[in-house]
């Protein structure tokens, strides 16, 4: 197998995400419930895409506005308005397909255990044998309530997939079972799905039915067996989407460890889908790396540490802090304690430590932020010492302004910056003062009240 995506040409993928999902009990639709950091349907559409899908049409209905809001422009959508079957919701995407000349991806929005590399298996047997259809199927030990996959004894091509609710004793033995993914040509599937009907006790019209139809009409109907069982996992509750993301966790540790990542305790250690980690790097308990984070090589993270939509560098340390869509430098040391808001770009090997803030603030390198300090909207050159206590009044009431913080400045213990103001390079802040005017470059500021001695005060009073 080709692991190109561009194997088979002309593909269109077509994902069913019209459901009521009223066993999620909940106001959000099934399809944007999130699973490792990302909308459960963003899995399908991400693997159909990496397939070699050059469209991507999506089956909309329940609540069909806010997943059209969160998915964005970059698909096509049409509206199932009524649910009547998975027969009914192919059919809504006629118009869109009808002249498409190549195969037809067909697959359910829950299903995040199926791989791009499994969906282009797929799609090269269907080209390869020239099939009206073909299946992705799975070998279950107990297939219990999953449709059978019925083959001809002698040709091995599929004549039906029988549901187990209409199965005979002989056919409940099968253990192949249907996963809900199909590999169609799109001319034969629209013409066979106006030919069936909705004779069943939901009267609904089944996708399954057109299989069959096709397979009696003599068209050639196949088969790919899955090696990972697990892939018709789906989602329809909340237990259900807790034990995909069990599985996909698992799968996300196994990857980093091989590539050369440490995972000191897996057990209280989430990663999502969309992390990267680099080679020695150590991840310790109790950290949780989400969104879109790319973290580098020899990194120490944790423990307790909460990294979101972040790019960090070499040999960086996150020890007991929070890191929000920020970016870190190299050799950078954060915490323990520290909370970096979002808006931060943050230099080489400085020093962000216990209970300081960042939020919308530039620290070049060799910065040191020891202790208790609040950087908000703010410019800082490097090499500058922060004092212990030292905050930006970056807000009047009405509007942010911005503090300027110039290079190989010494900004004294609890100093007060009230913005918009200037610390020019190589200038000193007094320990205590609340700095209102600009600060010459060399110069030392002062804020603060001289000191008075009151002789005799306490025992007069």
């Amino acid at each position: 197998m080709s692991d190109s995506p561009s194997a088979v040409a002309n593909v269109a993928a077509l994902i069913l995400a019209a459901g009521k999902s009223t066993r999620m009990k909940s106001k959000t639709p099934k399809a944007l419930h999130p699973l490792l950091g990302k909308p459960l349907l963003r899995f399908a559409l991400e693997a159909a895409q990496a397939a070699g899908a050059q469209r991507t049409v999506i089956v909309v209905g329940h609540q069909s506005d806010m997943v059209m809001s969160t998915l964005g422009d970059d698909f096509e959508y049409v509206l199932q308005a009524e649910q009547k079957g998975t027969g009914h919701a192919v059919q809504m995407a006629e118009k869109s397909l009808e002249d498409w000349d190549g195969p037809v991806l067909v697959m359910p929005g829950d299903a995040p255990l199926v791989s791009a590399r499994l969906l282009e298996s797929l799609l090269e047997h269907h080209s390869k044998m020239q099939a009206a259809a073909t299946l992705l199927t799975a070998v279950l030990d107990d297939a219990g309530a999953y449709g059978r996959i019925v083959r001809d004894p002698i040709t091995h091509q599929v004549t039906a997939i029988v549901e187990a609710k209409d199965a005979t004793p002989e056919q409940l033995t099968i253990g192949e079972i249907g996963t809900s993914v199909y590999a169609f040509d799109p001319r034969k599937l629209f013409s066979a799905l106006r030919q069936i009907s909705p004779n069943n006790a939901q009267g609904e019209y089944y996708l399954t039915d057109a299989i069959a139809l096709l397979a009696q009409q003599g068209e050639v109907v196949e088969a790919v067996i899955s090696p990972d069982p697990d892939i018709v996992r789906g989602v329809n509750t909340r237990v259900e989407l807790m034990e995909l993301s069990s599985i996909l966790r698992e799968r996300i540790h196994r990857a980093l460890q091989l590539s050369g990542v440490t995972i000191v305790d897996p057990l209280t250690t989430h990663i999502d889908a969309d992390v990267k980690i680099g080679q020695d790097t150590t991840i310790h308990p109790f950290t949780i790396l989400s969104g879109v984070t790319d973290i580098g090589e020899d990194c120490e993270i944790g423990p307790g540490a909460r990294i979101s939509d972040s790019k960090l560098g070499n040999n960086v340390s996150v020890r007991d802090s929070y890191i929000v869509a920020s970016e870190v430098g190299d050799g950078t040391r954060v915490g323990p304690y520290a909370n970096l808001r979002p808006g931060n770009v943050v230099g080489k090997n400085v020093k962000i430590g216990d209970f300081v803030e960042l939020k919308q603030a530039t620290l070049a390198d060799d910065v040191s932020a020891g202790h208790f300090a609040y950087l908000g909207d703010a410019e800082v050159g490097a090499r500058t010492n922060i004092g212990a206590g030292t905050i930006t009044c970056n807000y009047d009431g009405k509007k942010k302004h911005r503090t300027i913080i110039g290079a190989d400045a010494f900004v004294g213990t609890h100093s007060t910056l009230v913005a918009p103001v200037t610390i020019g390079d190589g200038a000193y802040t007094a320990a205590g003062s609340t700095i209102t005017e600009d600060v010459p470059a060399q110069a030392l500021g002062i804020g603060r009240g001289r000191q008075v001695n009151k002789e005799g005060w306490a025992a007069e009073k």
